[in-house]
């Protein structure tokens, strides 16, 4: 993570930002995607590592986050992309551990040696990738919090994924 006392590494409108560096990283990869959303936002070369603060980490996800809806008939022109209405999962909160975990679990392959940046990339692919009935979703998990069902009991109970 950060060193105390560290700063942001980026440049928003050709300043350096001043705000506290968080656990998020920067990546050329984020860098092309933002780049074509047209967001002035760059890596200050003099900057020794490539934490962001989390204004910028939340700016960035914003704007990548933005999908065009199914069945628009948007000719691909500079009309404005609209959100569609799902809640986003921060995935840069969990522990590299944790993402490895789930990219063995679930047999993503990927080539060795990926940065946290790069496996959330491809966790979160895969995540949303995820088809979930969210009727059923709550009322297992309701029924899972009144019955007092634990990690353990869910291993038994291999029929609900």
């Amino acid at each position: 993570g950060p060193g105390p006392g560290q700063l942001c590494c980026l440049r928003e409108d050709g300043e350096r930002c001043g705000r506290a560096a968080g656990n998020a990283s920067f990546s050329k990869r984020i860098q092309k995607s933002i780049s074509q959303k047209k967001v002035k936002i760059e890596l200050d070369k003099s900057a020794r590592h490539l934490y962001i603060c989390d204004y910028h980490k939340n700016l960035i996800q914003s704007v990548r986050n933005r999908r065009k809806r199914k069945g628009s008939d948007d000719d691909g022109g500079d009309s404005p992309v609209q959100d569609i209405d799902t809640p986003e999962v921060d995935l840069y909160q969990l522990q590299v551990n944790t993402l490895r975990r789930y990219k063995r679990h679930f047999k993503l392959s990927t080539r060795p040696g990926l940065n946290k940046a790069q496996l959330v990339e491809i966790v979160g692919c895969h995540f949303r990738s995820i088809p979930v009935n969210e009727k059923d979703t709550l009322t297992y998990f309701i029924y899972s919090v009144k019955n007092d069902k634990n990690k353990s009991d869910l291993k038994v109970d291999s029929s609900v994924h």
